[in-house]
């Protein structure tokens, strides 16, 4: 097996666990905002410590796929960067897929702060909890990963 395959399916794996840990951090913050009148429970605290956990794993083993084990300099090299922009199959994996996760992360690893510091969930967790799921989802490309 080579070394592309072996990020591949790792990429891949932790997609679905990922997929898993967002369920579970979307159903402790209802639960939080509904159940306990907006208080943070120690249970949100950990799911938004592991969902920012798994991001931030699963962003880095797609940079290590793809500057150093896929085609992304040799596709620049030959198509250069208009023709990548042109081509939105090559846009989404190149461009689009890397920086809305890379965005995503972001936004968790401030949810994660928030909620460490705060007592209650505010407007703001909220916001960016659903602007971090939002990219998350628009990035996710779901006919690779269950078709």
């Amino acid at each position: 097996m080579d070394i592309h395959n072996i990020f591949l399916q790792a990429h891949r794996g932790f997609a679905y666990l990922i997929l898993l840990l967002i369920a579970v951090f979307v159903i402790a913050l209802i639960a939080a905002f509904a159940g306990n009148s907006g208080k943070i429970t120690k249970f949100l605290k950990k799911t938004t410590l592991f969902t920012m956990i798994f991001f931030h794993i699963q962003f880095l083993v797609g940079i290590v796929m793809l500057f150093l084990t896929s085609g992304f300099m040799n596709t620049i090299n030959e198509i250069g960067m208009g023709g990548l922009m042109k081509n939105a199959d090559l846009r989404f994996t190149y461009i689009e897929h890397p920086f809305s996760m890379l965005i995503a992360a972001i936004l968790m690893t401030i949810v994660n702060r928030k909620v460490k510091s705060s007592e209650k969930i505010t407007s703001a967790i909220i916001i960016l909890s659903a602007l971090a799921l939002a990219l998350f989802f628009f990035a996710l490309p779901f006919s690779k990963l269950f078709g």
